[in-house]
């Protein structure tokens, strides 16, 4: 976020709250900061998505039938595919993250093939909250693999960062 204010780059920054809540009821809060910068830039923004974020931000796509509202969606280490660590969660989301849970099988079924180039995906062979590491992935996205990297670290890693930055600069889009 520093450098996008150094660059007068447009952008929110949101929590998905509540905490332990169910995914699709961030979709209101992605809404509300896309139709935010939306206005302020007349740009379809670039959404940027940590963990769980990618995943709010493909039910986002979904409620919102949303893809052309959209430039491009980076997300860094997403369990798209669901997380091990899920099967050990009692909160809503957590179940929702499992493995072949029956909310990730009925948003893949929802999602049109062609969706996933608009995602530049990226994981880690070391990430310690989503493993393994393919599960960070989407068929036909621009798949990433930083290696070595744990979860948190992966948001705060300079290649993760300038790749995401110009991808927001290229087209002008921001969030």
């Amino acid at each position: 976020m520093k450098k996008l204010r150094e660059m007068e780059h447009a952008f929110i920054a949101v929590n998905l709250e509540p905490v332990f809540g169910e995914i699709d009821a961030y979709v209101p809060i992605i809404e509300a900061a896309v139709q935010r910068v939306t206005a302020a830039t007349g740009l379809a923004p670039v959404l940027v998505c940590h963990s769980m974020g990618g995943l709010a931000a493909r039910a986002w796509l979904r409620q919102a039938r949303a893809d052309a509202r959209v430039h491009r969606i980076v997300t860094i280490g997403t369990p798209h595919c669901g997380t091990w660590l899920g099967r050990l969660s009692p909160v809503a989301n957590g179940a929702q993250m499992r493995r072949g849970s029956e909310w990730l099988r009925q948003l893949r079924s929802d999602e049109p093939p062609q969706r996933n180039t608009l995602f530049t995906c990226w994981y880690s062979n070391c990430d310690n909250i989503v493993f393994p590491a393919s599960t960070a992935t989407l068929a036909g996205a621009d798949n990433r693999l930083l290696a070595g990297t744990a979860h948190v670290s992966l948001a705060f890693a300079p290649l993760v960062l300038g790749a995401t930055i110009a991808v927001i600069c290229s087209k002008g889009g921001e969030m």
